[in-house]
């Protein structure tokens, strides 16, 4: 006993001494190597690296070794590996920790060395001054461009007028008139001939364009030369007053400041470059900290290893224990301990709880599987209705969603848990009146947007509370009304345009006749103030004609004709409304696509036409309105229609690249509601009406972008019954109004 105790005593003192080595050289290198590596070619240093390296390999063996009898335990199901293993990584953990906390400290103290160097304020600096010299180069050929076109204008308006000056003249007076001043001034002819001089343009300053610029004049607008020898940018215009003329002028720029431009570019590429070596340092640093912290490292896993190994043989039967309760084993108990101690104690506890286990499981079992019960009969309930039911807890947090209620709320996973009027803004006025006491239910009819889609629910919320009373959270119910809203919309907006025909349309015709009349009678006997009546009574006429217009799609709308349905081919239908917005719209490139077969379908070929005609009509206005507010870069106006037929449907898309589809887009069908000042708001939902009628669907989503466009702007789906024949094939069509 006492030889083993004293082996085991000097096995021991071994491992502190070993751990305690590891920082010792670590302490040593860091002495020898001296700041900056001013000691790298020393024999000390050598000598110390050899120790370091011998004393990495002596302990990476013992540690490999010892992890390796560890997993051949582990392998077996060895009682106690498990906990020698965890307590190796929270020792290897305690070592790592402080570790990386002061290699992430001192990187940043390096980096904020250096920050210094490379700080915001100078790479502001060095950025400020080359927007600077690039916003004087763009104002230069901006301002050149307009006053090239300014007096090029000038010139071709004194020649068409006929004025008795000459060219030089003309030149002259433009010069003096130019605010900013021009350097010199040519009236050139195409091969580059002087055949006119302004103030202070000579013949020995004239440098040529060239027959390029020349050609880029005839092509463009207006061409800006960059001349860096001489300070100055030129200007050539084409002079559409002439047969063959070119306005070319020139202005001095400082030359300083276009310097300045390559200069400046040239240093942030250097000033780039260096910032981007600083990493070196930072690389040497972190490389030599990283082997005094492998080595501090592995000396801790090794004294976790050690003290691990002294823990693992108390605790194995434990471990052995458990495992057999965790596999239903509840009978199990293991010898307990002498003494007072913890281990002891465990072993005490841990039969108790068995035996105290083995009864409760029994009772667990029995209300698990009644709970079970009824959770399934309620989630079957609550899945099955059609209203949207949402579960909350007392403090109004969601606990439960059924499906309708994730279908009609666009409900995420991530919602659950989170309060009603978080995850459900809308609610909350509902919400908050339910709260208070005196209310026990509490309803309302709220407007929510999910999906860009406006719907109207009509929402119901009741406290649920438990057999002595208490609150047990709130039960809130909802219903999707938006389709009974629409219609009750879509009834009152009829009768309201019956009203309107009857009582606005009888009198429109008897107010144009009379101011008319008025204009013709007495138009000649006001004398001096005929021009006055005359624009009094166009204004009147022109009045009533708007009215008329707006009354006459009012009576549309109120008393849409039955269709006569015939047998019509859609491929004629659709071709023949591309055929006619391509010619109303020649700025607007419209793309048609057709499929072989003929698509036939029983419908009314005037209705079908005009609803067609009126989504190709809006199609163009958007993209019309798009460009009044502003157009992206590079954007062509396009509009693609394609025709398909698939399982008895016929399904017709018109897509643009336009302003697109609003938020509230489902009350775009609803009468006299448009995005546009100069509608009237009767268009999709007559165009909707007549879809209905023939037993279709018209629907509005988000277009995808066109290639070659980032933009992309709305689409209208248009789905109709319909039958396909082959009997005389057509070929696929693809049309573009810039052909026409």
């Amino acid at each position: 006993m006492g030889r083993l105790l004293r082996i085991r005593r000097v096995r021991n003192f071994a491992t502190l001494g070993l751990v305690v080595l590891g920082p010792v050289l670590a302490l040593s290198t860091f002495l020898v190597l001296g700041p900056l590596g001013q000691a790298s070619n020393t024999l000390g240093l050598r000598l110390i690296l050899l120790a370091d390296l011998v004393y990495f390999l002596v302990i990476a063996a013992l540690v490999l070794a010892q992890v390796g009898r560890l997993i051949a335990a582990r392998r077996a199901k060895s009682a106690g590996s498990r906990l020698h293993l965890r307590l190796t990584g929270v020792f290897a953990l305690m070592a790592l920790i402080p570790t990386v906390t002061v290699a992430i400290f001192a990187g940043l103290t390096v980096n904020v060395g250096l920050e210094g160097w490379f700080s915001d304020r100078v790479r502001q600096v060095v950025g400020s001054s080359l927007a600077a010299a690039q916003a004087y180069e763009s104002e230069q050929r901006v301002d050149l461009a307009e006053d090239a076109l300014t007096l090029a204008r000038s010139i071709d308006d004194a020649r068409r007028t006929g004025a008795n000056v000459s060219d030089s003249e003309l030149l002259s007076e433009g010069q003096r008139q130019i605010q900013r001043g021009l350097r010199e001034a040519y009236l050139i002819d195409g091969t580059g001939n002087i055949r006119a001089r302004g103030d202070r343009s000579y013949l020995f300053d004239f440098e040529a364009p060239g027959d390029q610029r020349l050609i880029e004049a005839d092509e463009q607008d207006v061409v800006v030369i960059e001349d860096w020898a001489n300070n100055e940018y030129r200007a050539l215009v084409r002079l559409s007053a002439f047969v063959d003329r070119f306005l070319y002028i020139s202005r001095d720029v400082d030359g300083d400041i276009l310097s300045l431009l390559d200069e400046t570019q040239e240093t942030v590429r250097l000033y780039q470059q260096l910032e981007s070596e600083r990493g070196r340092l930072l690389f040497d640093f972190g490389l030599l900290y990283l082997a005094f912290a492998v080595m501090l490292i592995l000396a801790a896993i090794w004294l976790g290893l050690w003290f691990a190994e002294r823990l693992s043989v108390p605790v194995g039967r434990l471990t052995g224990a458990a495992q057999q309760v965790g596999a239903g084993d509840l009978d199990v108990q293991v010898r307990e301990e002498e003494g007072d101690d913890e281990i002891a104690m465990l072993g005490r506890y841990f039969n108790q709880m068995t035996k105290q286990l083995k009864v409760q499981r029994g009772t667990l079992v029995e209300n698990t599987e009644q709970i079970e019960r009824r959770r399934r009969l309620f989630d079957s309930v609550l899945s099955s209705v059609t209203s949207g039911v949402v579960g909350l807890d007392p403090q109004g947090h969601v606990t439960f969603v059924n499906t309708a209620a994730e279908r009609l709320l666009d409900w995420r996973p991530g919602q659950q848990s989170v309060s009603l009027k978080v995850a459900i803004p809308e609610f909350g006025p509902i919400f908050d009146k339910i709260a208070q006491p005196q209310f026990q239910v509490a309803q309302g009819e709220v407007k929510v947007t999910r999906q860009r889609r406006l719907e109207n629910l009509l929402v119901r919320m009741a406290k649920r509370r438990s057999q002595d009373g208490k609150l047990e959270g709130y039960v809130v119910s909802f219903d999707d009304v938006t389709d009974l809203v629409s219609a009750q919309r879509m009834a009152a907006w009829g009768d309201v345009a019956r009203r309107i025909a009857h009582e606005i349309k009888n009198p429109l015709t008897p107010i144009q006749l009379s101011a008319e009349r008025i204009k013709r009678k007495f138009s000649p006997k006001v004398g001096d103030d005929s021009e006055t009546l005359e624009q009094m009574t166009d204004v009147i006429i022109r009045q009533t004609g708007d009215l008329r217009r707006i009354v006459d799609e009012f009576s549309k709308f109120a008393r849409m004709p039955e269709p006569d349905r015939k047998p019509a081919c859609l491929n004629d239908l659709v071709r023949d409304a591309v055929l006619l917005q391509q010619t109303g719209q020649p700025n607007v490139q419209i793309d048609m696509s057709l499929p072989d077969m003929m698509v036939q379908a029983e419908l009314d070929a005037t209705m079908i036409g005009q609803a067609l005609t009126n989504l190709i009509k809006n199609a163009g206005e958007a993209i019309e309105t798009l460009e009044n507010k502003g157009a992206p870069d590079g954007h062509v106006p396009m509009i693609a229609v394609q025709l398909s037929a698939q399982d008895g449907r016929a399904k017709v898309t018109i897509a643009d690249n336009g302003i697109g589809l609003p938020e509230d887009r489902a009350r775009l069908f609803e009468p006299y509601v448009t995005t546009r000042s100069e509608g009237t708001g009767l268009g999709l939902p007559i165009v909707k009406k007549i879809i209905e009628e023939h037993g279709g669907s018209l629907v509005l989503e988000d277009a995808p972008a066109f290639e070659g466009q980032t933009h992309s702007g709305a689409m209208a789906v248009i789905t109709l019954p319909c039958s396909t024949s082959a009997a005389e094939p057509e070929p696929t069509q693809l049309l573009e109004g810039s052909d026409l």
